[in-house]
């Protein structure tokens, strides 16, 4: 690609000097504003997943690991082999072709966890109060939920597949919110909309629960309908 904007930026005599050593040690640039291009583009890559970075130190642990490791002749799930001409050959390309689930750029926002934990949070309320009602209760649940008692479904896999991810981490791996454990929590459409009204009005009745005080059917069809007004099914 031809260079197709210039760009005027002033850089202090320490970060010169570093270009320039940069240049001195790997003889990869013709000049300082070749240097930096190529500084950019590196920093991109690394930045955006496209390659790794390891320092003098990382590549000395590593082959230092690898020794051990052969030595005690320990079975690793990671190519050790392989790392090796990676880091040899100057491949930092390669593991982001070979390890995709490990070299990656992606990492879950803190307002999605944050959702996620409050829909979990609610949605057990939601089905242990459930269990608790009368039988008159339930059955006025069931005719306001279109003859079915609502029970959490997750996230829409397709369009929500950051929060299903979170939520399967939080139930599977990490061992919370097990009401949920064994269910898909793929929903196949989506609902972080509705959940979000749903956390909204759910926050003030929260603070006044307790082991002894649970939601009440009318509370629970109040949800349903903040959560998804036209038809509030919410089944897995």
């Amino acid at each position: 690609m031809g260079l197709t904007e210039r760009i005027e930026i002033r850089l202090d005599e320490d970060v010169l000097q570093r270009v320039d050593e940069w240049m001195d040690r790997t003889e990869k640039a013709a000049s300082r504003s070749d240097a930096i291009r190529q500084l950019v583009e590196l920093g991109l890559n690394i930045a955006t997943g496209k390659s790794i970075n390891l320092t003098d130190g990382d590549k000395l642990n590593f082959m230092l690991l690898r020794d051990i490791a052969k030595h005690l002749k320990v079975d690793t799930e990671t190519d050790l082999a392989y790392m090796s001409e990676v880091i040899y050959g100057g491949h930092y390309w390669a593991p982001n072709w070979e390890m995709q689930g490990l070299f990656h750029n992606h990492a879950d926002r803190p307002a999605d966890v944050s959702l996620v934990v409050d829909v979990l949070d609610m949605w057990s309320f939601v089905e242990e109060a459930l269990e608790s009602l009368s039988a008159t209760d339930k059955e006025k649940v069931k005719a306001a939920n279109y003859g079915h008692l609502p029970e959490f479904c997750g996230f829409d896999g397709n369009n929500e597949s950051e929060l299903m991810s979170i939520a399967r981490f939080f139930v599977r791996d990490m061992k919370r919110f097990q009401r949920f454990k064994g269910r898909d929590l793929n929903s196949h459409s989506e609902q972080a909309s509705g959940y979000r009204r749903m956390t909204k009005a759910f926050d003030p009745m929260r603070k006044t629960l307790s082991h002894r005080r649970q939601l009440s059917a009318d509370q629970i069809i109040e949800l349903l309908h903040v959560g998804h007004p036209k038809s509030g099914d919410y089944r897995a």
